[in-house]
């Protein structure tokens, strides 16, 4: 499969002094979408696939929740007078048997632990995987100030997570804004992260793309038609890799929820999360310094026409590194690794650890069996809405 795209020649990033490593790839490009487009025109067509789509996983795993206590030194917009800790309800979907390996699966600045059904569906054979959502989003509470939500405190969170489950050296996966907090995290407290996987992301993230993301998030949306819905969230989520409509519509079915005030469907997140993310996408994220102190094996998976994760990056993080690497065509930034060939090589990754090196390209696997539009009663209609 060849796709077609431009590049966009930068020569610096002004914002925060650091130079572009790389030409970055045109955001106007997308891979193909295998199948047909579904078109939906009424709500109740889009429940009814979603009893298939989204059914599917339907008694695979559990909800669990814990108590995230938010510290006063995260807290920077609060008067020291006023600052207290606060307890907030983290959720996260609990896959596989209690007594096996744990990974944990963080996604980006708007995801949701759902994103990665797939991957925990497929591997929960063998791993116990906990696909958390951040404070802000999903199903997790939401943090007092908006000055609250920052990385630094997706860090805490993770490693509060990590002591919720026992505090033994997990494997973490992080996808985007999650790879930057395990990378925050594994700098930190080395000895609770025993293996890392990266989705796309290092220590360099520009400017540029993060700003050009930022801006498509911090506002609040009704959706008042699933094609409206359907197509604004496929558009933002348009180089996460040739995937099937299937794929897509669970996505972007967990990312929303029905609300009756606005008669629509709404993001499940805390648009103040955002805006504080659109505040610090003003600047290139660098954490070279953090870099340094990551001394676990490392599965960096790199989409080719990726706009955050370049060759110089990858190069400058393999130096003195236990790093894996795997390169994903047609696929830019960030993968949503629902493929079955990338997670059969994320599979032998985490099983065989003498395969601690090496670099390979993964080509994309036959579509999973899309399901008809017949409803099925896989899911009550209330965990629908």
């Amino acid at each position: 499969m060849n796709a077609v795209t431009n590049v966009l020649k930068f020569a610096r990033d002004d914002i925060a002094g650091d130079t572009v490593p790389a030409p970055l790839f045109d955001p106007a490009w997308e891979p193909p979408v295998q199948g047909r487009r579904r078109v939906l025109n009424s709500w109740n067509e889009y429940l009814a696939v979603a009893s298939q789509v989204v059914g599917r996983f339907r008694g695979q795993y559990k909800l669990g929740h814990f108590d995230y206590l938010h510290p006063t030194r995260l807290q920077p917009g609060t008067a020291r007078r006023l600052k207290r800790p606060y307890h907030v309800s983290v959720a996260y979907a609990d896959w596989g048997p209690v007594d096996a390996p744990i990974v944990i699966c963080c996604g980006g600045v708007a995801s949701v632990a759902m994103r990665f059904n797939y991957l925990a569906s497929d591997l929960a054979d063998k791993f116990r995987l906990i696909c958390v959502d951040w404070v802000g989003r999903g199903r997790s509470g939401w943090l007092a100030a908006e000055g609250d939500y920052s990385l630094a405190t997706y860090a805490e969170q993770l490693r509060q997570l990590i002591m919720h489950l026992g505090g033994k050296p997990v494997i973490v996966v992080g996808s985007s804004l999650g790879g930057s907090a395990a990378i925050e995290l594994a700098s930190r407290h080395p000895k609770l992260i025993e293996r890392l996987i990266l989705n796309d992301v290092g220590p360099h993230i520009p400017a540029r793309r993060r700003r050009r993301r930022a801006d498509t998030l911090a506002r609040h949306y009704v959706f008042r038609e699933p094609s409206d819905m359907l197509r604004r969230i496929g558009a933002s989520q348009k180089n996460d890799g040739p995937v099937s409509d299937d794929i897509r519509f669970n996505l972007t079915f967990h990312q929303t929820r029905w609300s009756d005030e606005e008669n629509g469907r709404i993001y499940r997140h805390d648009v103040r999360a955002l805006q504080a993310y659109r505040r610090d996408a003003q600047h290139s994220l660098l954490q070279w310094k953090q870099w340094r102190n990551v001394r676990c094996p490392i599965l960096l998976i790199h989409g080719l026409q990726s706009d955050c994760l370049f060759e110089a990056t990858i190069r400058r993080m393999s130096r003195g590194k236990q790093v894996a690497l795997m390169h994903l065509p047609d696929t830019g930034h960030a993968p949503l690794l629902a493929d079955r060939n990338q997670i059969h090589f994320i599979r032998q990754w985490l099983c065989e650890p003498q395969h601690t090196v090496g670099e390979w390209s993964v080509l994309h696997a036959a579509p999973r069996d899309r399901h008809a539009l017949t409803p099925l009663s896989f899911a009550p209609l209330q965990e629908l809405k």
